[in-house]
């Protein structure tokens, strides 16, 4: 397969959390200006992100992006940013799905759970308070009906006594329909609505900005960016990866710590 050789022209998409940004929340110098550099040079920067919208905002403007496309709650949301909107953005895709069926499953399932469902554009609704810093946005305490009565872009289940591995045999055993799921590195379960992932989003937006398929390139760390570097004609996983998530990419980078990141977005630029 042909991959983009040049920045001009290029969709490049970029998980932020163990990917541009460390897992305390840090961006590396080496970063910023590989993506100001980038951006001169003519390519395409999307975020392409777990996070909501209102998560998202402040890493575009910590990377000194003003303007563009980004690809939030997993693909559920994909929204243009311009300083000239009146909130600075506008949302130009949004899927929601019903989250009552798999809220009540995973309640019986898991009754100790926290339980969250995102409130567009404000941050969420949540079951109980998560731990600090987990969401982002304004975060409201509701009742479990109020949850399972909100169409959402994007569910989370976090189980604090359970490990990962418990949650994917839980997903295998209740069997999830109607929505896709992604398992995070500890006991978190992302839910979006079925066939909805950062890959179809991206897809739709490449044909939105009319990148040839060949100059696409993706980096991403985590189970719902499997979607997103099988998409890419380049992708590439963060080299703390899981193997699923290695597996699906066509190369592998450093680790977060080694900020990985730096030496593909540098390779765009040679």
């Amino acid at each position: 397969m042909t991959h983009p050789r040049t920045a001009a022209g290029t969709l490049v998409a970029l998980d932020v959390d163990g990917t541009l940004m460390s897992y305390d929340g840090v961006l590396s110098a080496d970063v910023r200006a590989c993506v100001t550099d980038l951006q001169a040079a003519g390519a395409h920067i999307v975020l392409a992100t777990g996070r909501a919208v209102v998560g998202t905002l402040p890493v575009l403007a910590e990377l000194g992006i003003g303007s563009g496309w980004i690809i939030c709650s997993n693909g559920a949301v994909t929204a243009r940013v311009d300083p000239a909107l009146p909130d600075g953005y506008e949302t130009v895709e949004v899927i929601t799905f019903d989250p009552e069926p798999v809220l009540r499953v995973m309640a019986l399932e898991l009754p100790d759970a926290l339980f969250a469902v995102e409130d567009l554009g404000k941050g969420f609704l949540v079951s109980s308070p998560f731990p600090a810093g987990e969401l982002t946005g304004e975060l409201r305490e509701v009742d479990f009906e109020t949850l399972c009565a909100t169409p959402s872009t994007r569910v989370v289940i976090r189980s604090p006594g359970s490990t990962s591995e418990e949650f994917h045999e839980l997903v295998e055993r209740v069997g999830l329909h109607e929505v896709s799921y992604a398992v995070g590195w500890s006991a978190w379960l992302d839910l979006t609505p079925g066939g909805v992932s950062k890959g179809s989003a991206l897809e739709e937006l490449r044909r939105t900005l009319g990148v040839e398929p060949f100059a696409t390139v993706a980096i991403g760390d985590g189970g719902n960016d499997i979607e997103m570097l099988e998409w890419a004609a380049r992708g590439v996983a963060m080299g703390h990866a899981t193997p699923a998530v290695r597996a699906a990419a066509n190369e592998v980078t450093g680790t977060i710590e080694d900020d990985g990141a730096v030496a593909v977005l540098r390779s765009l630029l040679a």
